[in-house]
């Protein structure tokens, strides 16, 4: 039996044997990689290399014949093509129409998907608030930026007509031609340049051209035509909220205007752009046409039988002034979506509804600034037949414009109105009553 040393040295004689077996390998591998290098200085694969080169140029050329056989059939194509750009030529109107609207649901969209991104920008950068009774919140929302994509045609027109990108417009057919004719000759009288008719039918285009009147006709469009052309005054006010869109995206400020106005100043020296929307009320004092505190009696409530309401008149949507913004755009919107479904409904009243309506569960409502105007720059028919033609010092004001809304006798009126105010009579007013029949 073997003692522990000569374990020890059998383990060290199998490790050195392992070890020159190693070195020799590693020394036959290295003169191998020397003699391969000089027989084949090019390596071993230099022809399998040249070979998938021919071979790739093989395919390039055989490519190259294939587009040389397909030429004849590229003609024919490019024939069919043109052929085909000609039929859609003959359609280009009604292509551009459908490219505006999927413009306008793009913008749509983008502008509902970014509303809260959109407030931010508006609202800047956040800052601290300054001492009491200085802190002023936002009040005048940034203008759209102006797309004349919209409606070339219509852009054109308006860089003529408009003053500082404003303009009063109307819309017309020849039922209230009459009363058109008093409109235009009371804003020629109080010497007011930009100005714009949207005529409805052919019978406004020939009295605004025989009285060289700034007139623009819309494209035709079946769904606007049949109340555009046959419609009543509520009819045809009821499509200005889809009309008056282009005007505001194409970047321009718009002071919209029934036809039973007499004017007798320039509305814009009196406006204050510093909100959405300006309008006029139908308000006959100051209570109505600015608001009031009205207190509602329930007296079987017992100690809480008193519930307070804030009230105020209605807006009128026959005149007011709209800045090109987006909260101005959502109100033509929302307004023109409302009167295109059932139930019917009365313009003015949906117009006020979304003004001012605030959000609640399952609704939305505008962020819109508005502003309403001097009741005795911008009247009303009934604050002049119930209070001013009847007030010594009141009869001596000077008005922006007057709005027969409240009378029937439109017409009549209108021309009372003009002979009072600017033709000087002062018993002009007086044959009225101060309602109607």
């Amino acid at each position: 039996m073997a003692g522990p040393g000569s374990r020890r040295s059998n383990s060290v004689a199998s490790q050195s044997a392992r070890g020159s077996r190693i070195v020799v390998a590693i020394v036959i591998g290295i003169l191998l990689g020397c003699i391969i290098a000089v027989l084949y200085p090019r390596g071993l694969f230099s022809g399998d290399s040249y070979s998938a080169s021919q071979f790739q140029s093989r395919r390039l050329s055989k490519s190259n014949l294939q587009i040389g056989s397909t030429s004849c059939e590229s003609t024919e194509r490019v024939s069919m093509l043109k052929a085909d750009i000609a039929d859609l030529s003959n359609t280009n109107a009604e292509l551009e129409k459908q490219v505006r609207d999927l413009t306008e649901k793009l913008q749509a969209a983008e502008q509902k998907n970014g509303q809260a991104e959109q407030r931010f920008v508006v609202a800047g950068e956040p800052q601290k608030a300054g001492p009491f009774g200085t802190v002023k919140g936002i009040r005048t929302n940034p203008t759209v930026l102006p797309d004349e994509t919209v409606n070339p045609r219509l852009a054109k027109i308006l860089e003529k007509v408009a003053v500082q990108k404003e303009l009063i417009v109307s819309l017309a057919n020849s039922n209230v031609k009459s009363m058109l004719e008093v409109w235009v000759s009371s804003i020629m009288k109080a010497g007011i340049p930009n100005y714009l008719v949207v005529a409805l039918d052919d019978g406004i285009v020939d009295f605004c051209k025989e009285n060289d009147v700034p007139y623009y006709m819309r494209d035709p469009d079946d769904g606007i035509d049949s109340v555009a052309k046959t419609g009543g005054n509520h009819a045809v006010s009821g499509l200005k909220f889809r009309i008056l869109r282009e005007f505001l995206q194409l970047g321009y400020s718009v002071l919209l205007s029934d036809v039973d106005i007499v004017y007798i100043q320039n509305p814009f020296d009196h406006i204050y752009r510093d909100s959405d929307v300006e309008s006029m009320s139908d308000g006959h004092d100051n209570m109505t046409a600015y608001g009031y505190n009205d207190v509602f009696d329930e007296p079987a409530m017992g100690w809480a039988r008193y519930a307070h309401t804030m009230r105020i008149w209605v807006y009128n949507s026959g005149f007011f002034y709209l800045r090109p913004t987006i909260p101005a755009i959502e109100l033509l919107d929302r307004v023109a979506d409302r009167l295109s479904h059932p139930p019917p409904a009365w313009d003015q009243a949906v117009f006020n509804e979304e003004l001012f309506f605030p959000s609640h569960p399952g609704y939305i409502g505008l962020h819109a600034s508005k502003r309403t105007m001097d009741r005795y720059l911008f009247m009303n028919s009934k604050a002049l037949f119930k209070e001013v033609r009847k007030d010594a010092n009141l009869k001596k004001l000077k008005p922006v414009i007057v709005h027969v809304n409240y009378h029937p006798d439109k017409l009549s009126r209108m021309k009372a109105v003009v002979e009072f105010y600017i033709n000087g009579k002062q018993n002009a007013l007086d044959p009225f009553p101060d309602g109607s029949d």
